[in-house]
């Protein structure tokens, strides 16, 4: 009796291991047919230091997207689903913050001439729950241009040199950008 319990155990715990890998595969495809897809942005320093950004890609889908759907002067999330992450390998500083190492959470605060990237200490966040200025760890100035077309798909790309990286967040007709520095 105990080695059929023992037999059955095994099995059920063997099936088990055995359907991780598929449903996390089918979790992962299940993303990739969303309305606002993953998408990922990564810098590449020269010493092989990088930086990289999660984020879900929302598309423009003939909205006013700045002072419409996202308001003016109020905290959004930089992407749509999950939360966008922000994860240096390295400490870097950003505009003129210094922000060490580690795993971070990204928002911003569009205003037409003026945006502020905000990098929360706060991980895990789903949607689109801001955790509060409690949770920051900084906040910075971006620079704000006029794109000469409409971006449809929100973009976030990094222009790298060296021991510098812009991050770009390009969207309907506005790129908002930082620059970001390794420290050395």
């Amino acid at each position: 009796m105990r080695e059929r319990v023992a037999f059955c155990a095994l099995l059920l715990i063997s099936f088990w291991v055995l359907t991780i890998p598929a449903h996390a595969q089918e979790k992962k495809a299940d993303k990739s047919k969303r309305p606002s897809p993953p998408a990922t942005a990564e810098c590449k320093f020269a010493d092989g230091n990088t930086i990289t950004v999660d984020y879900s890609s929302p598309r423009m889908k003939d909205r006013k997207i700045y002072g419409g759907l996202v308001p003016w002067g109020e905290v959004w999330r930089a992407g749509a689903n999950e939360a966008t992450t922000f994860v240096p390998a390295t400490d870097v500083v950003v505009g003129n913050k210094d922000v060490p190492a580690g795993s971070y959470t990204i928002f911003a605060i569009p205003n037409p001439g003026k945006w502020t990237l905000i990098i929360s200490r706060k991980t895990g966040i789903e949607g689109t729950p801001y955790p509060g200025e409690g949770e920051d760890l900084t906040r910075t100035d971006m620079k704000v241009e006029k794109l000469p077309s409409p971006v449809e798909n929100f973009t976030i790309s990094f222009d790298q040199a060296g021991k510098t990286c812009t991050m770009r967040l390009d969207w309907e007709t506005t790129r908002a950008s930082v620059r970001i520095s390794e420290v050395r």
